[in-house]
């Protein structure tokens, strides 16, 4: 299996700070569900919707986007793994949409969640696809 190195210069500033912006994201929102999961269970929208409050249950997914910060956190640091990193958290991200995608499909969830989940469950995982792509080596400046 080859290994194309990217030297750390490779990465411009923008891709740094982009990155680094969208790990904080993924901080702040892990940070939130970690310490006041009750909080950040009533403070989403829709969130509600999919079943009754269970603060082991939150922290539990708090730790899955501790998972995506640290995640564009190393691609930053390690920019020739860049792809995969990030690329791992819209994995993550696109599985957790289609599930949201599922349930909506089968009546677990109320139809408005396609609209209500667009800037928490759907944007995110284009802005990671977008994020992976744009670290590729033929972009790495």
């Amino acid at each position: 299996m080859t290994t194309i190195t990217i030297p750390a210069s490779g990465f411009s500033s923008l891709k740094k700070a982009a990155l680094a912006l969208w790990a904080l994201v993924w901080l702040g929102n892990a940070l939130w569900m970690l310490a006041d999961p009750q909080g950040w269970y009533a403070g989403v929208d829709g969130v509600a919707n999919t079943g009754p409050y269970n603060p082991h249950f939150v922290r539990d997914i708090g730790m899955a986007y501790l998972t995506l910060a640290l995640l564009a956190f190393a691609a930053i640091r390690w920019p020739a793994q860049a792809v995969p990193l990030v690329g791992a958290g819209a994995l993550f991200l696109g599985l957790h949409a289609i599930l949201h995608v599922w349930d909506i499909a089968a009546g677990r969830l109320p139809a408005e969640h396609i609209l209500m989940d667009m800037p928490g469950v759907f944007l995110p995982v284009a802005v990671s696809i977008f994020l992976a792509w744009w670290c590729a080596p033929a972009r790495a400046a």
